[in-house]
C-alpha cells in the first residue's frame, strides 16, 4: 500500500531513524534529573516527605495558575479522589465519555459511581455538549437542589469529560450545562499538561481537574499525577486523604476517616521538578513535529487531527484518522512490521464487559473514532 509506505518513509526521516525501532512516545531527560535525584537520595527522605514534593507543588500551581496543586502517586488516583472530593458515592451516577483510556472509568467504580457514556464531538475527541445537554434535557430532573436521573431514580452527582491526546474538549459549554443541573464538572486532564484553551491552562476551568506524569507522557515523574483546584479546603482535603487521613502529631497514629496512601514519594517529585523545567521546550519541539506532520500528510491525503484555532495543545499523542476500519487495520500491520510503532485509539468503555450494561447515549462519533484513529510516533524530537 502505496500511502503507509509513504507514512512511514515520512516519519523515519522526521525521526532522522532509517533503521532503527521508533517508540510511540519515551520521555527525555536533558535537564536536572540527576542532580535532584542525587539531592534527594542523599537527604535520604525517598518516600512522601521531602522538599521536593512541596517544591513540585507549588511550582505546578504557579505554571498552571491554579490555586492549588497536590501530587498523588498516579493519574488515576488523582481522578479518584477528585470524584470523592466532589462527593460521588456509591450508587451515584456519573457523566463521561466512552472514548477515553480505562482509568478515567476505573475511577469511577473506586468511587462506587456508575459511569452513563455520553457521545463525543469528531472535532475534539472529548465528551459533546450537545449529547451531553440532550441526555440531560430527557433523563434529568432537579429536586432541592440535586440532580435525579428521571429513568433509574438515581443520583446525577458528577460529569467527568476528558481532553483526549490533549486536545481541549469543549468544556466551558460543559461546565454551563452542568451548572444548570447542580452536576460537579471534574476535568480528566491527564493528557494534558501544558495545554490551554483560550490561554487558559486545561484542568483549571473548574474546581478539580486531575493530570498524569505516566512515563508515556508529556513530561513525567515515572508514575504520579496531580489534583489541580481553585478551593483551598478541597486541598487540604485532598491532602489530608491522599496520607492515609492521618491527623499530624509528633508520635500519636491518628486517622479521622478512610484515607488513602496515595501521596508522591519525593522521588517522583524530584524528577518531575527537573521535568516542568523543560517543559515549554518539549512544547515547542512537539508542536514543530505536529506541523511538520501536519504537511507531509497534506501532501499525502492523509487526515492529520489538528488543534482548533481557540486551543494551544500538547500533541502529546498525534494521531491520524483513515477513511475506514479496514484502512485502519492495514496501517496499524504494516507500520508496526516495519519497526514504526503505533496504536489504535482504545476500546470503547462501554465495549468492555465491566462497563457494558451501563446507560449510553447514541455513540455513533465514538463509534466512527473507535474503527479509524491511529496514534503514531509523537515523541520530542
Amino acid at each position: 500500500m502505496k500511502d503507509v509506505n509513504c507514512l512511514i518513509h515520512n516519519v523515519r526521516k522526521l525521526f532522522n531513524e532509517e533503521e532503527a525501532f521508533i517508540p510511540l512516545h519515551v520521555p527525555t531527560f536533558l535537564g536536572n534529573e540527576k542532580e535532584y535525584l542525587n539531592e534527594c537520595i542523599d537527604s535520604t527522605f525517598v518516600s512522601s516527605v521531602g522538599k521536593f514534593v512541596d517544591d513540585f507543588e507549588q511550582a505546578l500551581a504557579a505554571y498552571t495558575r491554579s490555586a492549588y496543586a497536590v501530587v498523588c502517586v498516579n493519574g488515576t488516583n488523582a481522578i479518584h479522589l477528585c470524584l470523592e472530593l466532589a462527593g460521588v458515592q456509591t450508587g451515584d451516577e456519573v457523566l463521561t465519555q466512552p472514548l477515553t483510556f480505562i482509568a478515567t472509568t476505573n475511577a469511577i467504580a473506586y468511587a462506587g459511581g456508575i459511569p452513563i457514556f455520553i457521545d463525543v464531538d469528531k472535532d475534539t475527541l472529548g465528551l459533546s455538549p450537545d449529547s451531553l445537554e440532550e441526555f440531560l434535557r430527557e433523563n434529568a430532573h432537579l429536586k432541592k437542589g440535586v440532580c435525579y436521573n428521571k429513568i433509574t431514580g438515581r443520583r446525577i452527582k458528577a460529569c467527568l469529560p476528558m481532553h483526549t491526546f490533549g486536545h481541549a474538549c469543549r468544556i466551558e459549554e460543559i461546565l454551563a450545562i452542568c451548572k444548570a443541573y447542580e452536576i460537579e464538572v471534574i476535568e480528566d486532564a491527564a493528557e494534558a499538561m501544558g495545554s490551554r484553551l483560550n490561554g487558559k491552562h486545561l484542568g483549571t476551568f473548574g474546581r478539580l481537574a486531575a493530570i498524569s506524569f505516566n512515563g508515556n507522557k508529556i513530561m513525567t515523574t515515572g508514575g504520579g499525577g496531580v489534583i489541580l483546584t481553585q478551593d483551598a479546603n478541597l486541598a487540604k482535603k485532598a491532602k489530608h486523604l491522599s496520607t492515609q487521613a492521618k491527623i499530624p502529631h509528633a508520635w500519636e497514629y491518628e486517622h479521622d476517616q478512610i484515607g488513602y496512601n496515595y501521596r508522591m514519594p519525593n522521588l517522583n517529585a524530584a524528577l518531575g521538578l527537573a521535568q516542568l523545567e523543560q517543559l515549554d521546550n518539549f512544547l515547542e519541539k512537539k508542536r514543530q513535529l505536529a506541523q511538520n506532520y501536519a504537511v507531509k500528510f497534506q501532501e499525502l491525503g492523509i487526515d492529520f487531527f489538528m488543534e482548533r484555532p481557540d486551543e494551544k495543545c500538547n500533541f502529546w499523542l498525534n494521531a491520524i484518522i483513515t477513511k475506514n476500519k479496514e484502512e485502519r487495520d492495514i496501517i496499524l500491520k504494516t507500520t508496526n512490521e516495519a519497526g514504526v510503532m503505533t496504536r489504535p485509539i482504545w476500546k470503547l468503555m462501554n465495549t468492555l464487559p465491566m462497563f457494558k450494561d451501563c446507560p449510553k447515549t447514541d455513540l455513533k462519533n465514538a463509534e466512527y473514532l473507535a474503527e479509524r484513529v491511529i496514534n503514531i510516533p509523537s515523541s520530542v524530537v
